[in-house]
């Protein structure tokens, strides 16, 4: 059970305590926090840059420095394929630490790539995968960040990558837990793109360390075949598990203005919709911007997303 899933529950009962009896000053605190706060906040996902980090307009050190003061966004979120050579450099590490304080900017996470399966079906394999992934728990912990976000990448079949994901998935969080680290998986192809695989493979690792992070648009099974799927679905299998939300947009519709939409895949996304299945679940943590739109500059898709956002919970919030 999530942590955010605690919350709820005790939420909730406090609830209906206050009507017949006088609430605690902690519990007391603790509705009016929940009355009083946000929703939800807005990060940003390093990813939705990644055009002008690779053409190189963009230092990734300069990272935390425009979330801030071209968005207004306090929260960050790494990807490690643009420092990949600097996990252990702790001086470079430092600068990234000393420019997010300077700006105000909280280091979230840091996304994990190019480390190998965490279900290899080779042992050996699978093991070198998990301890790729150590450096990348020390580096976040060094940076102050809650999670690092890793794929739950096997091959086999469908109950054979279960157990295979679940076991370098509950290794590698074991590492993680000593660094008070959480470790956290998104749906990223293949059948982690199934939130009912995701959701057991979950349930089978069964460490209060792993979570997920539910990504709105990758959904895609296999999208050369074409195989998605359902993304509303998948997103509340998840959420129970959920440490991070990444907000996936791509395309705008004006006359639609809760809706984002992938027009190389067809397929969209009603946020409204969406962050309603997220804020039910009792999730008031940060939503991660990730623009991966072609229509728009990445500068311009930001801000877009960040509205849309901003729309989505000031509708809800009502």
């Amino acid at each position: 059970m999530s942590r955010t899933t605690n919350r709820r529950q005790f939420l909730r009962k406090m609830t209906g305590y206050a009507a017949g009896a006088a609430l605690g000053a902690w519990a007391a605190h603790e509705l009016h926090a929940a009355k009083e706060s946000p929703l939800y906040r807005i990060s940003l996902a390093e990813w939705s840059l990644h055009k002008a980090i690779f053409d190189k307009k963009l230092d990734h050190l300069d990272f935390a420095k425009v979330a801030q003061e071209e968005f207004g966004i306090d929260g960050v979120e790494y990807v490690n394929q643009f420092f990949f050579e600097k996990a252990k450099d702790k001086e470079y590490l430092g600068e990234m630490k000393k420019r997010a304080d300077d700006h105000g900017v909280k280091s979230l996470l840091i996304m994990i790539d190019r480390e190998g399966r965490l279900g290899d079906p080779d042992e050996a394999k699978r093991t070198q995968a998990i301890e790729n992934h150590y450096k990348w728990v020390e580096a976040a912990a060094f940076l102050g960040c809650h999670s690092i976000r890793v794929n739950a990448a096997s091959a086999g079949s469908y109950d054979e990558q279960v157990a295979l994901a679940a076991d370098g998935l509950r290794r590698l969080t074991e590492f993680a837990e000593k660094h008070q680290l959480y470790v956290i998986v998104e749906n990223h192809g293949g059948l982690s793109s199934n939130g009912a695989w995701l959701a057991e493979v979950m349930r089978r690792v069964d460490h209060p360390h792993c979570g997920t992070l539910p990504d709105f648009g990758n959904f895609g099974i296999n999208r050369q075949k074409d195989i998605w799927y359902d993304r509303y679905r998948g997103v509340e299998e998840l959420m129970p598990y959920a440490q991070a939300v990444s907000a996936k947009t791509y395309s705008f519709d004006e006359d639609r203005p809760f809706v984002t939409i992938d027009r190389r895949h067809n397929q969209e996304t009603d946020y409204l919709r969406m962050m309603k299945i997220v804020v039910d679940s009792g999730y008031r943590g940060y939503v991660g911007i990730e623009y991966e739109g072609h229509e728009l500059d990445e500068m311009t898709g930001i801000r877009k997303s960040k509205e849309l956002l901003e729309r989505v919970r000031e509708k809800l919030s009502a």
